[in-house]
This record gives structure tokens, sequence and C-alpha cells, in this order.
């Protein structure tokens, strides 16, 4: 096990070193700039700007200065907002985080729940039921679902704020701060659920559906043990490990995916943050946020990997 700790850790190195070259490539190589995007500027003023920033120095040169710095921790300046990067990213990380991860904690309860129900009831009323309301869930873009939310939760029922994260103007503190909070991220975290627990939910199905045909399910029942320890305790034991290495993926797509929910809902989070850079090219903030999603889904992975091993002594690594 330790030998393949550090294998990967080895080859977390490269893939991050991949990541960091189609990143800075890929913003770099794309035309214009935040100098260039703006119109009020004199082309004189623009070439003073480009050589303050570095901008005016070959790719690959500016690559390895943006390297070198992003390995101390040092992702440059927001040219928008005129802060650091990692204190910039800081100041709204926790926002998307708060809302990632109750989204993620709801998706996979509801997804294993309903996965395990519709697996032991195939064919049923409550299994086509479930089959249909997933590939709908799974077809919705999420520009839509949130909008038509909005409509129907904050605006014709007026049960939650339509946006934000506490009320404006508001001074509440303790427990009525955390309760305006949670008032104000119910919308966004049940668009987030309502877009994942679709493909989650058929997952689950699907591993439930192999793991109780198999011969040790059939010799459980044999000895007599009642169906829910059958299902619960072996089963649906055995349908999570696959699972493990799936949550690997799930927090980063969620930072990832929540980009369109935040500006919907006016969330401030990273998600805002990114697409309001995006738009006025603010190169050095997007390629530290993309470089944050990129370190978070390597460590993820691995931390799924080695949790794997844990649960699964069968394909443990010596």
């Amino acid at each position: 096990m330790k030998a393949y700790i550090i294998r990967r850790l080895l080859y977390m190195v490269l893939t991050l070193f991949g990541a960091s070259v189609l990143i800075f490539g890929l913003y770099a190589l794309t035309p214009g700039d935040f100098v260039d995007n703006n119109p009020k500027l004199t082309d004189e003023r623009k070439a003073e700007l480009k050589q303050m920033y570095g901008l005016d120095k070959p790719v690959v040169e500016r690559y390895f200065v943006w390297l070198g710095n992003a390995v101390r921790g040092d992702f440059g300046y927001s040219l928008q907002y005129q802060q650091p990067v990692t204190s910039l990213l800081g100041q709204y990380i926790w926002n998307s985080f708060l809302i990632a991860s109750a989204s993620t904690l709801f998706t996979w309860l509801i997804a294993i729940v309903i996965g395990v129900i519709s697996a032991t009831r195939q064919y049923s009323f409550f299994d086509s039921a479930v089959t249909i309301g997933a590939f709908a869930a799974m077809s919705f873009p999420s520009f839509f679902a949130g909008l038509l939310i909005i409509k129907f939760f904050a605006v014709d029922l007026g049960w939650f704020p339509p946006g934000g994260m506490i009320t404006t103007g508001s001074n509440a503190t303790g427990l009525a701060y955390v309760w305006e909070v949670i008032d104000h991220m119910f919308l966004p975290v049940l668009v987030l659920t309502m877009l994942g627990v679709g493909s989650l939910t058929r997952y689950f199905r699907t591993n439930m559906l192999e793991i109780i045909r198999q011969d040790f399910i059939r010799t459980a029942r044999a000895k007599g043990l009642k169906e829910k320890t059958v299902v619960y305790k072996h089963a649906l034991r055995n349908a999570l490990l696959p699972a493990i290495t799936l949550l690997g993926f799930e927090l980063p797509a969620l930072f990832g995916g929540a980009i369109i929910t935040e500006k919907i809902f006016n969330w401030p989070g990273v998600g805002q943050l990114y697409m309001q850079a995006f738009s006025l090219r603010d190169y050095p903030l997007l390629m530290g946020f993309t470089i944050f999603l990129a370190i978070l889904t390597v460590v993820s992975n691995l931390l799924a990997d080695l949790l794997y091993g844990v649960a699964d002594p069968r394909v443990r690594l010596k």
C-alpha cells in the first residue's frame, strides 16, 4: 500500500503538470485579454499595462513564471479585483462548498434510498415512476430548472427568497443568521440535487440489480435471513463499493456545475465569480479557479481509491 500511495502521488504531480500546461495554454492563446477588453484605454495605456502585468512576454516564459509562483501558492493577481487570486477565491470558496456539500449529501441519500427500493421492486409502478423521473431530471438544463423553481417556489408561493445568501440589509447574527443562510440556500441546493439524483439513482439501481442476482445473496436467503438483512446488510454494502470511486468525481463536478446555478440564484460563490471573470477575460482568476478544480479532482480520486482499498480487502494493494 505504501508503494501504491507513492506511485499515485507521482501520478498526481504529472497529472497536475499536464493540467497546468493545458489550462495556461488555453487561456494564454485565447484572443484578447483583460487589457484588450477595455475599450476606454488608449493604445499607449494598453501597452503600458501589458508590460506591467507581464502580458507582453512570450507565452512559454509567462507559463514558467506562473508555474513557479503557483508551486509556492501564488496564482497571481486578479486584474478585475486587484487582489491576490488565492485570497479572492478564499472569500468565495466556502460559500460554494456550502451548497456543494449540502447537495452532495442529499443527492446521495435520496439516490441510495430510491435506487434500493426501485431495484427490490423491479418492474413495479414505483420502479417505472423512478425511471421516468430520473430521465426527466437528467434532461432539464440547470438554467431552466433554476428559473422554473424560482417562478414556482419564490414568485408564486413565496416560500423562499429568489436569490442571494442573506436578505438585503439584514443584520442577523447567531442562529438567526444561520437560518437565514439555510433559507436562501434551499432553492440552489434543490436544483443541484434534482439534477444529480437522476443519474445516481440509475447507477445504484443497476448495481443493486446486479448484486441481488449473485450467488451469495441466494445463499443468504436460503439460510433464512430476513429480506431487510439480505438487502441492506449484504446487497447494499457490496453495491456501495463501486460508488466510492464515483464519489471522487462528485465534489469537483459540483463546483464546476454550480457555475450557472450560482449565477441564476445570485449566490456569492466562486461560480458567479468565474462567470464575471470570464466575461472580462480576467485570466489569472480563471486559471486559479480551474487549477483548483484540477487539484480537487486528483486529490478526491486518490482518496476514493484509498477508501476503496480499505473498504474491500480483495482489491487492497500491498
